[in-house]
């Protein structure tokens, strides 16, 4: 299959990889001299200039990695339409579910440190039941979670309250239900419940806050460098926060969450960050080490990124690892996610074996259009 249709098809495949090929066809490509990456650059920004104008929307970042380091990040448009104020590196987006793979790091983490292990039944772990009235739910594992088998939907509603769909294990169903799960069982694990700061969601479902975000920030964010990485809003936070807004570029409310909706959301989709930090993250997944207390070794990783589960009905082969979605391609595996949520599109993604990546961020609910033109050209094709 051609490498253009495999990135686009990569980009805009939200939750199911439900028009993925695989690349076959490229050519291997040499190291990239200066020149080349100059060259790169000015198609890079040239294609984002355009695509943003022609598909309205108002603010867009990227960031690159060429030999496992963050090569180069820029900011394009505007990151509030009403104000005028400018997108730059150091805006924030809300990264919505390229929040899991983050989340799926940090379990993989406590794996490692024995604290929880990947093919444990969660509910040895936790007094409180996810679901009651399912004795299904005592098979699932994290292992079944991080790879989309645990049987629930992405999201109870009070249409369709939850429940278990099949077997854990049996089959793929992406589901930001279980991450919802899997944090509060590491919420009690590795911090504490406020049982005094709760609220209500889908379905009445009752959550209370946790010190999750502090616990990210320590084991993760900190030690990554990723300052500007956060779950919650204050005040000092709105003079980098990008604005979402609708397909007409007019301006939507952030989201501003608090305890029990960090406590709901954090790990599947409530992370915000810059392409800039969460392109450090993937240079991580990019250069794992022995012996470190916060980073993850090889086997981990090669862990995290070798296929768990089929996609079925997809259009061309796609699989999914721990928190990764992958394709394969003649340069081995592809390692992506991508995210959706109102007024922001997302995507990232890496070449283990090129050791390269691109982080793309928008704040427009015509982002995809970005995003399938910059990673549809031929300019990155030495890049993915």
């Amino acid at each position: 299959m051609h490498r253009r249709t495999f990135i686009t098809e990569a980009a805009l495949a939200a939750v199911g990889c439900s028009l993925l090929p695989a690349a076959c066809s490229r050519r291997e490509e040499p190291p990239p001299s200066a020149s080349r990456s100059d060259d790169l650059i000015a198609s890079i920004e040239a294609l984002v200039a355009k695509t943003m104008s022609e598909a309205v929307v108002p603010g867009v970042s990227v960031a690159l990695i060429r030999d496992a380091q963050v090569a180069w990040a820029r900011g394009f448009g505007l990151r509030d339409a009403s104000s005028g104020a400018p997108v730059d590196a150091t805006t924030v987006f809300e990264a919505a579910s390229m929040s899991k793979a983050v989340f799926a790091y940090a379990v993989m983490k406590l794996h490692e440190r024995r604290t929880l292990d990947l093919d444990t039944p969660l509910t040895k772990y936790t007094p409180e039941r996810y679901l009651e009235g399912d004795s299904r739910l005592d098979s699932i594992t994290a292992r079944h979670v991080l790879s989309h088998t645990s049987g629930f939907p992405n999201w109870r509603t009070r249409a369709e309250p939850l429940k278990i769909h099949f077997t854990p294990g049996e089959r793929f169903m992406y589901s930001g239900e279980g991450y919802s799960y899997l944090q509060s069982v590491v919420s009690g694990l590795t911090g504490r419940v406020d049982t005094s700061v709760c609220g209500r969601f889908e379905n009445d479902v009752k959550f209370c806050a946790t010190d999750i975000a502090d616990y990210m920030k320590a084991n993760l964010f900190t030690p990554m460098g990723m300052a500007s990485s956060r779950y919650f809003w204050d005040d000092g936070f709105a003079a980098v926060a990008a604005r979402p807004h609708d397909a007409k570029g007019q301006r939507l409310a952030n989201s501003r969450p608090e305890g029990p909706a960090i406590a709901r959301y954090a790990a599947a989709g409530g992370l915000l960050t810059t392409p800039t930090d969460y392109a450090k993250f993937l240079v991580e997944m990019l250069t794992p080490r022995d012996g470190d207390p916060f980073r993850l070794t090889p086997q981990s990783v090669k862990e995290m990124t070798r296929p768990h589960v089929k996609v079925p009905d997809a259009k061309f082969p796609c699989a999914w690892g721990l928190g990764w979605r992958l394709f394969e391609t003649d340069h081995g595996h592809l390692v992506t996610h991508d995210g959706g949520q109102r007024g922001f599109r997302t995507f990232g993604g890496i070449s283990p074996a090129k050791r390269s990546g691109i982080v793309v961020m928008t704040n427009g609910e015509n982002g995809e259009a970005v995003l399938e033109t910059l990673l549809a050209s031929d300019v990155l094709a030495d890049l993915l």
